[in-house]
């Protein structure tokens, strides 16, 4: 079994930060890619960033040179630091965990966190 939970979540004027946290924990034998995903209201969920297991990173136009994605093998964590954030960033934000089991990998989600950016 293994669980994904996200934190870091909240209300934030335009032009602040926050900083969330995606952590897993149970049993796997490591974590691959993890990405962390984001629903507006009535939109789609899209990708926002993603990080390999190899520690490479991918970002959403939307949000190159404002976010950065980073990750904690030791405490099975990744992180997004989120900056000059704007009303448009606003979401509840998931993370998407890839880990590998004993004969196979799988992806899990975990219940997500609310950001809300006022202007």
């Amino acid at each position: 079994q293994v669980q994904v939970v996200e934190s870091g979540g909240g209300l934030v004027q335009a032009g602040g930060s926050l900083r969330l946290s995606c952590a897993a924990s149970g049993s796997f034998l490591n974590i691959n890619d993890v990405g962390w995903y984001r629903q507006a209201p009535g939109k789609q969920r899209e990708l926002v960033a993603v990080i390999t297991g190899g520690a490479r990173t991918n970002y959403a136009d939307s949000v190159k040179g404002r976010f950065t994605i980073s990750r904690d093998n030791a405490k099975n964590t990744v992180y997004l630091q989120m900056n000059s954030l704007q009303p448009e960033d606003t979401g509840a934000y998931y993370c998407n965990t890839r880990v590998w089991l004993s004969s196979s990998i799988k992806d899990y989600w975990g219940q997500g966190t609310q950001v809300t950016v006022s202007s």
